[in-house]
C-alpha cells in the first residue's frame, strides 16, 4: 500500500503526470525517498549539480545567504513540485540550498538516474520542456515585477502569478493555496515585511483579500481590478 501510495504522488507531479503506472513502476527503482523534519535542510549548495528532487509531500523553501549571513527567500516549492534539474543538465552549481517547511517526503534521483529515464521515456522530456518553459516566462514576469515603483502592484503581481500555479477557483474568489507569511512576500517581491503588511491590512479593510485560517490568502473577484 506504502509502494502504491508513492507511485500515486510521482503520478500527481507535473515531470511524470503523463506516464501510466506501468511506466513508473519501470522507473520507481531508480527513485530514493527520503523524510525531512521542518527546518532541515534538503538540499546543500555543494551538492546542486549531484541530485533533483521531487516533493512527495511537505513544502520547502529556495534560500540564498545574502549580506551578514542573512537567508533570504526565494522560492517556494509544494508538494508535486521538483528542483535541482537544471544543474543536473549544465553541471553547475547553483548560490541556494533548500530547507524544508514542514515535516516533508522527498523523491531523490541522481544525474545518473535522471538521464536514464530521460533515455527512457520520451514523455518525460516533453514534459520537461513544457515545464522549462513555463518557468522561463515566470521569470520573466519576476523581473517585470521587480521594475514597479508601487508596492502595492508588486505583490498584486506575485499573487496573479502564484495564482497560476496554486489558485483554486471559488464561489467566492480565487484561493491561493500555498501558505505564505509576510516575510514570505517580502522576500519575492523585494519589498520590507513592514510594507507588505501595510498592502495586505489595507486590502483586507476593503474587502479585496482575506486571509484564511490555515495561511491560504483568498483573492475576492474584485481583486484583479485593483487599480494603483
Amino acid at each position: 500500500m506504502k509502494e502504491d501510495r508513492t507511485i500515486g504522488s510521482l503520478k500527481e507531479t507535473a515531470l511524470f503526470s503523463s506516464l501510466t503506472s506501468e511506466e513508473l513502476h519501470q522507473i520507481r527503482g531508480k527513485i530514493v525517498i527520503k523524510h525531512f523534519k521542518k527546518n532541515q535542510r534538503i538540499l546543500h549548495e555543494e551538492d546542486t549539480n549531484a541530485f533533483m528532487y521531487i516533493i512527495v509531500e511537505g513544502a520547502a523553501k529556495v534560500v540564498q545567504t545574502a549580506g551578514e549571513g542573512k537567508e533570504v527567500m526565494i522560492a517556494m516549492h509544494q508538494a508535486g513540485d521538483f528542483f535541482g534539474e537544471l544543474a543536473l543538465i549544465d553541471g553547475k552549481t547553483m548560490p541556494a540550498a533548500v530547507l524544508a517547511t514542514r515535516d516533508s517526503t522527498i523523491a531523490i534521483i541522481t544525474k545518473k538516474d535522471f538521464y536514464s529515464i530521460l533515455f527512457q521515456q520520451n514523455k518525460v522530456i516533453e514534459n520537461l520542456l513544457r515545464i522549462l518553459s513555463s518557468r522561463l516566462r515566470e521569470s520573466m514576469k519576476k523581473n517585470q515585477l521587480l521594475t514597479f515603483n508601487n508596492a502595492g502592484q508588486r505583490v498584486k503581481m506575485l499573487f496573479l502569478m502564484l495564482s497560476e500555479s496554486y489558485g483554486e477557483r471559488t464561489e467566492e474568489g480565487t484561493v491561493l493555496k500555498i501558505r505564505l507569511i509576510h516575510q514570505h512576500i517580502a522576500d519575492m517581491t523585494g519589498l520590507t515585511r513592514e510594507t507588505v503588511t501595510r498592502v495586505l491590512d489595507k486590502w483586507q479593510k476593503s474587502g479585496d483579500v482575506t486571509i484564511l485560517k490555515n495561511r491560504f490568502i483568498l483573492l475576492r473577484t474584485e481583486f484583479e481590478s485593483i487599480e494603483f
